[in-house]
């Protein structure tokens, strides 16, 4: 099923730190105030997907269909001048994230559209971040998974986000 979109506007799955509630959320209430995005509304995804912390509480989707669970999220219509600003905070020029189709699911319908997408961990390090979280993640980062979240200007800012990736890959597990 599809969604009448507008012209040159997507819609965009959010499920980490740019749902309400959480620090990227800001650029979201930006893009809001300026007509550059219109809340939708919470839905899943229609397959399995995983959903890991990474380097700081950092969550990540991982393009990984079949795997992990059905992720919720919050679904935005977002301008191609957001797309921008999305794209930027991402990395998707950096291979921080990649943005990619995924099939979505409105509740309590249960109606799937086809026509959004979502910010994927890179493919250079997703299967590896998958078994550093011992191939298990969660179906809704909420305030539990996000306990210990470190924002950007607080990390260590002599390394890059893909040596944070990089030095957590290469750290053994640590669960709680």
């Amino acid at each position: 099923m599809g969604v009448e979109k507008g012209v040159g506007k997507r819609l965009i799955f959010t499920y980490g730190t740019l749902k309400k509630g959480f620090s990227n959320h800001r650029l979201m209430e930006e893009l809001l105030t300026a007509g550059d995005a219109t809340y939708v509304g919470a839905f899943r995804t229609a397959e399995r997907y995983p959903l890991v912390c990474g380097p700081y509480r950092v969550p990540f989707l991982l393009n990984l269909p079949g795997e992990g669970d059905k992720v919720w999220g919050e679904v935005y219509m977002v301008s191609e001048k957001g797309l921008a600003r999305l794209d930027e905070l991402e990395g998707t020029t950096r291979g921080h994230y990649q943005r990619l189709s995924i099939r979505i699911s409105d509740l309590p319908n249960d109606l799937e559209f086809d026509v959004a997408e979502a910010y994927y961990a890179h493919p250079s390090y997703a299967h590896q971040m998958w078994r550093r979280n011992g191939e298990e993640g969660f179906v809704c980062y909420s305030h539990k998974e996000a306990k210990g979240y470190v924002k950007r200007q607080d990390r260590p800012q002599h390394l890059s986000f893909l040596d944070h990736i990089s030095n957590f890959l290469s750290s053994p597990p640590t669960f709680c």
